[in-house]
């Protein structure tokens, strides 16, 4: 499991999708918690009901129906989806015909509580039962209680085309595969997402071009583990149908890339157990290809690495960063790291500020051991490292990749940086931000740029992870998938 919490602190995102209501003129209001592959269903989620007629809503007080999809990798996720649905109950007593639901990956897991237990919700549906969704609503019109947490081998909602929510209309993200193998013993997501299973490449190199073509200029290519993609082929290298290519997960980038050299490429997340140099090689060898890696250690440690089953050791990993930084110099890495895992000592928490010395991470989400129920871990280990310690190691963690980030942003000044104009900056209406192929954050002058235009920026000074600079060059967006 690769998740990514986007940012635990906000309310939620509130989605809109545009359509007019074939079902009694309802109105939709929809929130999104957690990572990357949850506002991505979010997105198919909008396309299946705006087919079905739904219309939007900001405001609760005058939806019809109300859906939050939800995250479970730590309790503080949970937590602030349960305050949400505290406070919708509240509504729901003033309006008792409004619907509420609850998507993603708390559904399966907290089912009856949420159902029967503390009647929060109406309707259940897991990540692989969104096409059920206006069959689930008619049920809950009927009066009965709607559930749907079935997971699938098969479900990829290839043909579905995502209603873009909340879009600059510069940066997408593009689902490749679905589900997790990887039984990481601190992780719930092959419980709550099934296992994996890649989408037909034709429909992700479709989607990647009509994208482009609407003026889009960066994907992002997101699956649980992108580095195990693989089209009709096994796990054991079995082809299952003759008559069609293999496509691994380098092949794939390779397709999208070559769609058009301003179509920019990212990706999440890499597992190090199963990231080769064929994708090292495929991201030198193309500019579009971001120079940027999120790969996931978690400990620095081999006796925890072995504790939470990650498939790899300390020097193992350490292989793969020597990889990417001898095919890639100009990479930049991120990754993940949890403190006080169950049974980790002092001695292994000082092997993973070691490895971060070592490694000198871009960037890193760090985070303290929160116990997930139904995981490896829970049942086979005590969480036995008191909060104030993990605490005390997640400072310890957070102090060192606060050194190496500014380190690392010191080196990019005096530079000229290739930008992706996103839109204008948060703090100053004369000024826009993009990225860098490092996806190192940029503020620049407007001057002539225009947003979804590439630029040069010569790179004069910086803060702890934001580049500061000036416009060297503007080179305009253009609409074409034609080479």
């Amino acid at each position: 499991m690769e998740e990514k919490i986007i940012d635990e602190n906000r309310q939620g995102e509130f989605l809109m999708i545009d359509g007019e209501s074939n079902l009694k003129g309802r109105k939709l209001l929809l929130e999104s918690y957690g990572c990357q592959m949850n506002f991505s269903d979010s997105e198919i989620v909008a396309s299946i009901l705006s087919e079905a007629g739904f219309s939007t809503t900001r405001d609760p007080e005058e939806a019809d129906l109300i859906l939050l999809n939800t995250c479970a990798i730590r309790d503080n996720a949970e937590q602030r989806v349960r305050g949400r649905l505290d406070y919708f109950r509240s509504i729901k007593k003033r309006k008792p015909e409004m619907v509420v639901g609850v998507l993603g990956c708390m559904a399966e897991r907290l089912r009856e509580k949420l159902l029967e237990e503390e009647k929060l919700v109406d309707l259940v549906v897991g990540p692989d039962a969104y096409r059920d969704l206006p069959n689930l609503i008619d049920q809950v019109d009927t009066g009965q209680k709607a559930v749907n947490v079935l997971l699938s081998r098969e479900e990829t909602y290839a043909e579905i085309t995502p209603v873009r929510l909340n879009s600059n209309g510069i940066t997408a993200f593009i689902s490749i595969m679905r589900g997790c193998d990887n039984m990481c013993s601190f992780c719930v997501v092959p419980f709550t997402r099934g296992r994996e299973r890649s989408r037909d490449p034709q429909t992700i190199v479709q989607e990647a071009k009509s994208l482009f073509d609407q003026g889009y200029r960066e994907v992002t290519l997101l699956g649980q583990n992108v580095d195990s993609y693989k089209w009709n082929i096994t796990n054991k290298g079995e082809i299952l149908d003759p008559s069609k290519p293999t496509t691994n997960f380098a092949q794939l980038m390779e397709m999208v890339a070559k769609i058009h050299p301003d179509l920019r490429i990212r990706f999440s997340t890499s597992h190090p157990k199963d990231m080769t140099d064929d994708v090292l090689h495929v991201m030198a060898a193309y500019d579009n290809i971001c120079k940027y890696i999120h790969l996931p250690v978690q400990s620095g440690s081999s006796e925890v690495l072995k504790r939470m089953n990650r498939g790899y050791s300390r020097e193992w990993y350490l292989q793969r960063i020597e990889a990417i930084k001898r095919i890639m110099p100009d990479a930049a890495i991120s990754t993940d790291i949890i403190t006080g895992f169950c049974g980790e000592t002092e001695e292994q928490h000082l092997e993973t500020l070691s490895l971060m010395k070592e490694v000198e991470y871009d960037l890193a989400y760090m985070f303290k051991y929160s116990e997930r129920p139904k995981t490896l871990a829970e049942r086979k280990y005590e969480d036995d490292i008191p909060e104030e310690v993990k605490g005390r190691r997640l400072k310890e963690v957070i102090d060192v990749q606060m050194e190496c980030s500014a380190k690392r942003t010191k080196t990019y000044v005096g530079q000229v940086h290739r930008v992706l104009v996103e839109g204008t900056s948060k703090k100053s209406d004369q000024h826009y931000q993009g990225r860098t192929t490092q996806n190192v954050v940029a503020i620049f002058p407007k001057g002539d740029a225009k947003p979804g235009d590439y630029v040069d920026v010569l790179v004069n000074s910086c803060t702890a992870v934001t580049l500061l600079g000036e416009l060297v060059a503007v080179y305009p967006r253009i609409v074409s998938t034609e080479n």
